[in-house]
């Protein structure tokens, strides 16, 4: 599995089952997509705030894509922004609901964590993701090697690394979002991670035989294509 970063959430997967983008969002790979490709594009949350829908509402069922604006080079794409199990093009996808907070979305919103199995490996894009996992989401989400966790939204780095710890995962991808203080909060997950400031490489690696055997944190540059 080969692991991308194009800037804060957008992570491309590539595995020989095919290709996986996730938050391949219009603010951060531009309207066009700039070549940006994949079988499957995933969305954690909507771009639109007008677009928001909380659980029990009371409105019209969530239609695919709604609030979500899918830069030209991802439309061939198939669309996942949803809560469920899903095999695209030989991609097993399991979409686990979570929120942009701790209040279950009433301050910013619903969330989708994404586990992608591709070259027999087991990752989580956990999106933006703004509290710790229930029991219910971890049993959801199930075991994964790699998880992809934000950085500097509304989970602080204390709380960033209780969900790493929660997610048992053997290789840790930070993702730091567009946010004031960002660097500051990435200083404090690495050091509540126990580990110092490593090198940041444009793209990751990572196999089965490959996984480090302790808890290890991989920093990606972001690119500006593919």
């Amino acid at each position: 599995m080969e692991i991308t970063s194009f800037g804060a959430t957008c992570l491309r997967f590539k595995g020989r089952e095919g290709v996986v983008v996730a938050d391949g969002y219009t603010a951060l790979v531009g309207p066009t997509g700039r070549g940006l490709t994949a079988d499957v594009a995933t969305y954690s949350h909507v771009e639109d705030q007008a677009a928001l829908r909380l659980d029990g509402d009371g409105r019209e069922p969530h239609r695919r894509g709604d609030g979500i604006k899918v830069p030209t080079s991802l439309g061939n794409a198939f669309l996942l922004d949803s809560p469920g199990e899903y095999e695209v093009h030989e991609i097993l996808v399991t979409g686990v609901r979570t929120y942009r907070d701790e209040q279950k979305g009433a301050l910013r919103g619903r969330n989708m964590a994404f586990v992608y199995e591709l070259d027999g490996l087991h990752a989580v894009h956990l999106g933006e993701v703004g509290h710790l996992l229930t029991e219910e989401m971890i049993d959801k989400l199930g075991t994964v090697a790699v998880a992809c966790v934000p950085i500097g939204g509304s989970l602080g780095a204390a709380r960033a690394a209780e969900l790493v710890n929660q997610l048992d995962a053997k290789l840790i991808v930070p993702m730091p979002l567009d946010t004031d203080g960002v660097a500051a909060e990435m200083e404090k997950f690495l050091h509540e991670m126990s580990v110092q400031q490593p090198e940041a490489a444009t793209k990751l690696n990572v196999s089965i035989s490959s996984l480090p055997a302790e808890t290890t944190v991989a920093l990606l540059d972001a690119r500006g294509r593919t």
